[in-house]
């Protein structure tokens, strides 16, 4: 599911929350994520999750965390992504830096 909060590029704040489907842990999926997002200038985290999926959280730029958001969807991440559902949210601010959980 989706929730659309602005358009790309506005310079607007948000919270990007996704759940990551696949053969994602064990591989340096969240590494790679941490990597991406702190390119992008974004805080937030990457965690596994007991199901098998990996939960990225991201906060900052709408066009960055869209950008994060294409790469996870991409296929140059390790393992593989077979479904990203993402949610977007108003940024809450309580964040720093970029942790793997």
């Amino acid at each position: 599911m989706s929730t659309d909060s602005g358009s790309a590029g506005t310079g607007d704040v948000v919270r990007l929350t996704a759940w990551v489907e696949g053969f994602v842990q064990g591989v340096g999926f969240r590494w790679w994520t941490r990597s991406r997002a702190l390119e992008l200038g974004l805080v937030g985290s990457a965690r596994n999750l007991t199901d098998g999926r990996v939960a990225v959280v991201a906060e900052g730029d709408r066009a960055a965390c869209e950008a994060l958001l294409e790469a996870l969807r991409g296929g140059h991440a390790p393992g593989a992504v077979r479904q990203v559902v993402e949610q977007w949210t108003s940024a809450r601010g309580d964040l720093r830096g970029f942790v793997e959980g």
